[in-house]
């Protein structure tokens, strides 16, 4: 009777007992804690220069504020979304902005990928052409900027060349002529950016099986055929990419139009891009910060709309 009790109470006893810590869960714990000491230095510049900026930035777009003067907070509710839809200088800047992206993605996406498809194609002096192609790269915006106005100034090389070869009767002042200053900026930008994309090409192209090209070659296929039928469909992802920064890039273009003028947009508002009018709002007109802030949320939208909308057409072309 009392043995029987001694083992009823050890049985208690063990059920009562905590369940012994498990090895692999502490260890797991320790790793979790590891990982978050890792990511969180950049966690806080995450959240301290990009999200807190961001919800900022929301703040001030419903509100009428001057932060360079004794800062009053005036809600005003969507009234400078309202006002950008009825501002002129704002349809005139996005149409401006939206007419450079149409014109130098498509063409420095193509030219990068022809670039590279030639300098990946074994021809002589390669590695001496990739380097010299990818110069511009590393030039500064602001200098490469001062370089192109010289060259389509009115006594410019470009301008003395035209006029010696008959193409034009008279220099034409590409800089200050309301039809040729977003168009010089677009051929600086593209010539300026093709080398980044064509190296990005260059890095797809080395993943693309040389066996593929060994088998279209036993077939007969050209150059034209394997560019368009191997090439070009093994690197729908490179361009996705290259499609999605080219759009990104385009949008916030800002140095080089404030440089060309001056910071104005002129002449006749023909360089005013979407980012250099909330840069006007924001620095030079007192009281607008809330209304360039509005600006920049709708520049924010417009961006990822069209970034979205270019990559599922691109991948709907893709499928075909």
């Amino acid at each position: 009777m009392g043995t029987q009790l001694e083992i009823n109470q050890r049985t208690d006893a063990a059920s009562q007992a905590p369940p012994p810590k498990k090895k692999g869960s502490s260890r797991n714990g320790r790793e979790a804690m590891q990982g978050i000491t890792f990511m969180l230095p950049t966690l806080i510049i995450l959240v301290t220069f990009t999200l807190l900026p961001i919800a900022y930035s929301l703040f001030l777009s419903f509100t009428r504020v001057n932060l360079f003067g004794g800062i009053d907070f005036q809600w005003v509710g969507i009234e400078n979304y309202v006002n950008a839809w009825n501002d002129e200088r704002v349809w005139t800047a996005l149409k401006n902005t939206a007419r450079y992206a149409l014109f130098v993605v498509p063409l420095q996406t193509a030219i990068a990928l022809l670039m590279a498809a030639v300098l990946n194609s074994g021809i002589r002096f390669q590695n001496t052409f990739r380097t010299i192609y990818f110069l511009p790269t590393l030039t500064s915006s602001s200098a490469l900027t001062m370089i192109f106005m010289f060259l389509f100034s009115l006594n410019g090389p470009i301008n003395n060349v035209l006029v010696s070869l008959g193409f034009l009767d008279a220099p034409i002042n590409f800089i200050n002529e309301t039809d040729f200053a977003l168009t010089t900026i677009m051929v600086m930008n593209i010539w300026s950016t093709v080398p980044f994309f064509m190296t990005i090409y260059l890095a797809g192209l080395q993943d693309i099986p040389a066996s593929l090209y060994e088998a279209a070659s036993l077939d007969g296929a050209n150059a034209w055929q394997k560019l368009t039928k191997i090439t070009v469909p093994n690197l729908t992802p490179v361009t996705n990419y290259v499609l999605l920064m080219g759009i990104i890039g385009c949008f916030q273009l800002f140095d080089q139009a404030y440089i060309i003028s001056g910071g104005t947009g002129g002449p006749n508002n023909a360089t005013l891009t979407f980012s250099l009018i909330i840069y006007q709002y924001a620095f030079k007109t007192i009281g607008t910060m809330g209304y360039a802030s509005a600006l920049a949320i709708i520049l924010t939208i417009v961006i990822f709309t069209v970034s979205m909308l270019a990559r599922k057409l691109n991948k709907e072309e893709s499928n075909y």
